[in-house]
């Protein structure tokens, strides 16, 4: 375990357990999570409590499985499998890429691969 990886573990169990605030509490104030192209998703944690707090209140059965992990400094790259999404727009099901950068014990920046 790195320091890197404490932090991603935390949040990847605090949405497994849909629990918001445990959630929001893993990452810095200015994160930002973008997609491939460097598109800005969401700015902030107040843009991500207002994806994240619809999709854990309306999905109970909501899960995430990491089959592959890469550590390399304060980069954590996984490879996530995501079940049981209800929220608008999303499949109930998908694969993703997700990249982390993780400084000062806090998640900074998020970059999504779907």
């Amino acid at each position: 375990m790195s320091d890197a990886t404490d932090v991603v573990d935390r949040q990847i169990a605090a949405f497994r357990d849909r629990d918001l605030e445990r959630y929001l509490g893993c990452f810095a104030a200015g994160v930002k999570v973008r997609d491939f192209d460097g598109n800005v998703l969401m700015d902030g944690p107040e843009a991500m409590r207002g994806q994240y707090g619809p999709l854990f209140r309306d999905s109970p059965e909501l899960s995430v499985r990491i089959p592959r992990r890469m550590v390399a400094g304060d980069y954590v790259v996984d490879e996530e499998e995501l079940s049981g999404f209800i929220l608008a727009g999303f499949p109930p099901a998908m694969r993703a890429v997700v990249v982390y950068r993780v400084r000062e014990g806090l998640i900074h920046d998020v970059v999504l691969l779907m």
